[in-house]
């Protein structure tokens, strides 16, 4: 990557700083810190792109650390999972550790905070101490174990570890300030009793430390010099800090280097879901099929979905490092794939949805190979040959019993060119019982070749079109996945985010495809000529062949976004109201570009022929802070006065508050 080429982001500007001012470059060193309790997604790219891109930069080593201390969600299948994907994005890591590597001598440090009157175990229930801890306007008040004499802390620390007590009954916890204006100060856990073997430590413990006292010492302890993370740890890096600095008084002869916690924006991705949580949600209701279905946003299920390590880097380095959250629209991580695989993925033509083509002035038995370019992008690619007979398989949708003069496929009498062959006319079709076309019947010029340099190869057509000979046509699975989630921010509501699941998101056809892919191997890319890229996904047999759609060759979203189904799911209520939707429109409404709320108006009056006055009645009293569900009210409100709604009192109430807001799009309404 040209660093060099690219103005500082604000981290790098961090570290510049820091080296000015007598950090040495040799002491710089970095870590990405997963917990081994769910499988990366395209979220943690972010983290991955900016701690191992530093690396690079200045040539300094990265740690990978797991942050294993709650055994009872982590499992030695996501470690895996974990350094697998690291090392498919193409980084290397200096130093494999964990957590639990350091377990002894966080007790050790532990039990010297308690000496030092910092510490103390508590007693109460979780249920007592969370009324205690106050909120973040009212102070909190103090345990009444705070005060326990430092032998007995530490009496009640030793018999935690030694297994005395069970789960829940004791915590030990930092003695800072319960009326702290962070919360997070407010005496927070540092261990918790666990009768839980744990995945690398067995049995050896039954009290783990939480994150908060784990994470900073495990930074000092491996002399990170930049601790990294996502704007949700804003908040701790005080307590951060304040764990730093009590155990650098312990080491500080061996442990020169504090680090420094610094916070970046999060990459979140519209029309999903980050949360590991969720995620597994998701995984264990069998809505998808695993952590690596296509549909799933993690970097195995993106891998298996066809893209490619430099596409997901590219759309890291695009997307920047900011201070602010934002939600970045998936078109951007499309776009990237695109160019990646444009440059890379072999051409290949195959019919998803079939319907038979019969060349009638075609010899029978007559079987040409004819030639096509692998990827006209890469002068290396090479050609394949390509079969072509008297009968073949065009897209259903390339037909049209009458078209318009802006149709440039086949239809009756009009002629196009089967790409990479000849010239042909459509001259007649086949229905059955139910008026469904069955067959065409089309006429070819022998002479039109392409590539055979004749006048009349040289022929200019509106339209190509592409084929695959019947007889030579290997039968494939094709599933085409499209967004997971009908809303573009599934996280943002009050409803469950799997209300919003799409019910449409996998349609599996069985496809054709030129013969040239049985030498293909699993994980490689093609281009379906004007169709798409696609993957052959793993599920590959000898006798089942499998391809998964990475992406379409253009962005066809906004033109067609998913609709929210009227048949009953399994785990959902899809089954929303008119209502309902409208004012989910609303929220965003004013936020949108120009063309986007042309589209969201449009939509809003179509739902409005669904609604009744009592649906709408609720909402007439709308605060008025709240613009964009106003407007989407009175768009409504517009169609039910036109359809014969008489106004009364609380209607014209409304419409007389419109008249006079600030908002210009709302009066525009009125």
């Amino acid at each position: 990557m040209l660093y060099n080429q690219k103005p500082l982001n604000f981290i790098e500007q961090i570290i510049e700083e820091d080296l000015k001012n007598g950090l040495s470059q040799d002491k710089l060193r970095f870590r990405f810190p997963p917990e081994p309790n769910g499988y990366l997604h395209i979220g943690h790219t972010k983290a991955i792109g900016i701690s191992f891109g530093l690396g690079e930069r200045y040539g300094a080593p990265v740690n990978l650390r797991f942050d294993d201390t709650n055994p009872t969600k982590e499992d030695q299948e996501y470690v895996d999972a974990i350094k697998e994907d690291i090392r498919w994005l193409g980084y290397k890591w200096d130093k494999e550790l964990y957590s639990s590597d350091y377990f002894d001598q966080l007790y050790s440090w532990a039990r010297q905070i308690i000496k030092d009157g910092h510490a103390y175990v508590d007693s109460q229930s979780s249920e007592s101490m969370a009324i205690q801890k106050g909120t973040p306007t009212q102070p909190g008040e103090d345990s009444p174990f705070r005060n326990r004499s430092i032998e007995e802390n530490l009496d009640l620390f030793g018999k935690m570890k030694d297994g005395n007590f069970k789960a829940g009954t004791h915590v030990l916890r930092a003695k800072i300030d319960m009326k702290h204006a962070n919360m997070l100060m407010r005496d927070p856990l540092m261990y918790r009793i666990l009768h839980t073997n744990h995945q690398r430590t067995g049995s050896n413990w039954c009290i783990y430390p939480m994150y908060d006292w784990t994470h900073g010492e495990s930074d000092y302890l491996e002399q990170v010099s930049h601790s990294l993370c996502s704007l949700e740890f804003k908040p701790h890096r005080e307590l951060y800090d304040w764990f730093k600095n009590k155990v650098f008084n312990y080491q500080k002869q061996t442990y020169p280097l504090k680090p420094k916690q610094r916070e970046f924006a999060r990459l979140n991705l519209s029309y999903t879901v980050m949360s590991k949580r969720k995620l597994l949600k998701l995984v264990e209701e069998k809505i998808v099929i695993g952590w690596d279905d296509p549909r799933m946003p993690t970097i195995s299920g993106l891998r298996r979905r066809g893209y490619t390590p430099g596409s997901i880097r590219k759309f890291v380095e695009t997307v920047g490092v900011a201070k602010r959250d934002n939600i970045i629209d998936v078109s951007l991580l499309e776009f990237c794939v695109r160019e990646d695989l444009n440059k890379k993925a072999t051409r290949v033509m195959a019919v998803l949805d079939p319907i038979i083509l019969e060349i009638e002035n075609y010899p029978e038995e007559k079987e040409e190979w004819l030639q096509a370019e692998n990827n006209p992008e890469d002068d290396k690619a090479g050609v394949r040959r390509l079969p072509f007979s008297k009968v073949l398989y065009i897209e259903r949708a390339d037909f049209k019993e009458e078209a318009s003069s802006k149709y440039f496929r086949l239809s009756l009498d009009k002629e196009v060119r089967l790409k990479n062959a000849y010239i042909i006319k459509a001259t007649r079709f086949t229905k059955d019982a139910r008026g469904i076309i069955t067959k065409i019947y089309c006429t070819y010029d022998p002479l039109s070749l392409s590539g055979s340099k004749t006048p009349e190869s040289a022929r200019k057509v509106k339209g190509t079109i592409h084929w695959v000979s019947k007889s030579h046509a290997i039968e494939s699975e094709v599933r085409e996945y499209d967004r997971l989630f009908v809303n573009e921010s599934p996280d943002n509501h009050k409803e469950d985010f799997m209300t919003y699941i799409n019910p449409e998101s996998l349609k599996v056809r069985q496809s054709f495809i030129e013969p040239y892919i049985k030498k293909a191997s699993v994980g490689q890319h093609f281009q379906f000529q004007r169709l798409g890229y696609f993957i052959l996904d793993k599920d590959t047999s000898l006798n089942h062949i499998v391809f998964n759609k990475t992406v379409g060759l253009r962005d066809t979203w906004d033109k067609k976004p998913p609709k929210q189904s009227k048949k009953n799911h399994s785990t959902t209520s899809l089954k929303k109201k008119p209502i309902d939707i409208i004012k989910q429109l609303g929220k965003k409404y004013t936020n949108l570009p120009d063309a986007k709320q042309l589209k969201v108006k449009a939509e809003i009056k179509t739902l409005a022929k669904e609604v009744s006055y009592d649906d709408l009645q609720p909402l007439l009293n709308t605060a008025e802070k709240k613009v964009g569900t106003r407007i989407a009210i009175a768009i409504t409100l517009k169609v039910l006065i036109s359809n014969g709604l008489s106004p009364n009192e609380q209607i014209n109430k409304f419409l007389s508050s419109v008249k006079t807001d600030n908002n210009p799009l709302l009066r525009q309404e009125a």
